[in-house]
């Protein structure tokens, strides 16, 4: 029986690229020169450091374009607020992988809305789709690219 799997995970290569990239940028930006303008990262957050709030957003505009340059969808990162820290000032974006509950639960009603002939269920931070034809898989992965949700979704393990 046909299935495929409805995930919400990001690409830590693509997102590790997206961070060199922004620093590259960095040191040929004439704005940057002369200050202690960073991007780090670490397994669950990316580090903006700059010395002054505008030139953190500055910093962040940086890397948001590098992560669309390099396909890494934005909604994967959860941007927290400018803090100082010690002479510079900081802002932590948080990389979410998985499926929350109740966005799991709004798909799975998504689908049975539209009363395809397919089954889902929630499994941990995915949910499988089930199906007797091919089509109605097809069908269901178009419908939720138009919806919009508030985490990034990938369809993965498509068995036929």
């Amino acid at each position: 029986m046909p299935s495929f799997d409805i995930v919400s995970e990001i690409d830590m290569h693509e997102l590790t690229n997206a961070v060199s990239n922004a620093n590259r940028a960095i040191t040929q930006r004439y704005d940057f020169k002369g200050t202690e303008t960073t991007v780090k990262q670490s397994k669950e957050e990316v580090t903006l450091i700059s010395e002054s709030e505008f030139q953190v957003q500055q910093l962040l505009d940086i890397m948001l374009t590098e992560l669309v340059r390099r396909k890494v969808d934005v909604k994967s990162l959860e941007q927290g607020d400018i803090k100082p820290n010690g002479k510079a000032m900081e802002q932590k974006l948080l990389i979410c992988q998985g499926i929350d509950k109740d966005n799991a639960r709004k798909i799975v009603k998504l689908i049975k809305d539209k009363k395809l002939k397919v089954q889902s269920s929630i499994q941990g931070e995915q949910v499988r789709v089930t199906g007797k034809k091919r089509d109605d898989l097809q069908a269901v992965m178009a419908m939720l690219k138009k919806e919009e949700f508030s985490v990034a979704l990938q369809f993965t393990n498509f068995r036929d």
